[in-house]
């Protein structure tokens, strides 16, 4: 369980830093007219990665001490964050991600295709970076790493 957290927790740096670079490639080469194979596939990249990412918090959802639903499990800061707020959000900025890519890849103009990267990829970055439990920001936040 521990090595389980440990991965969950290195891999958040692998997520944060695709989704960025997906991000400045779309700004980037938004106003180029060209949307190469590559760009496609550093989207499609960082999508898996978000998808891996989601799997093994699902898989800690279900087995971490951290998520408990006893009574008044509302009113303990740390037992909402994990059991409602943390997944809720990544949830949400998971599927925002796909759905990003998606209309991406469904669009003719190459211009919307990074257009759609870049607005979609941003919410869902801003998402995770508001779900993180970041050390420091809450009393029961993870490490680093």
């Amino acid at each position: 369980m521990d090595s389980l957290v440990s991965i969950h927790s290195i891999s958040r740096w692998f997520v944060l830093g695709l989704l960025v670079y997906a991000i400045i490639n779309a700004l980037l080469k938004k106003n180029s007219g060209k949307f190469e194979k590559s760009d496609k596939m550093i989207n499609l990249f960082a999508m898996i990665i978000v998808h891996i990412q989601v799997t093994l918090g699902l898989i800690l959802y279900f087995t971490s001490p951290k998520v408990v639903f006893a009574a008044g499990w509302m009113k303990v800061a740390q037992a909402r964050f994990f059991g409602m707020e943390h997944i809720l959000m990544m949830l949400i900025a998971a599927v925002l991600i796909t759905i990003g890519r998606r209309k991406s890849e469904n669009a003719t103009d190459t211009v919307l295709k990074h257009k759609r990267i870049l607005v979609f990829y941003v919410i869902g970055l801003l998402i995770i970076l508001a779900g993180i439990p970041w050390p420091g920001l809450r009393s029961f936040g993870s490490g680093w790493f």
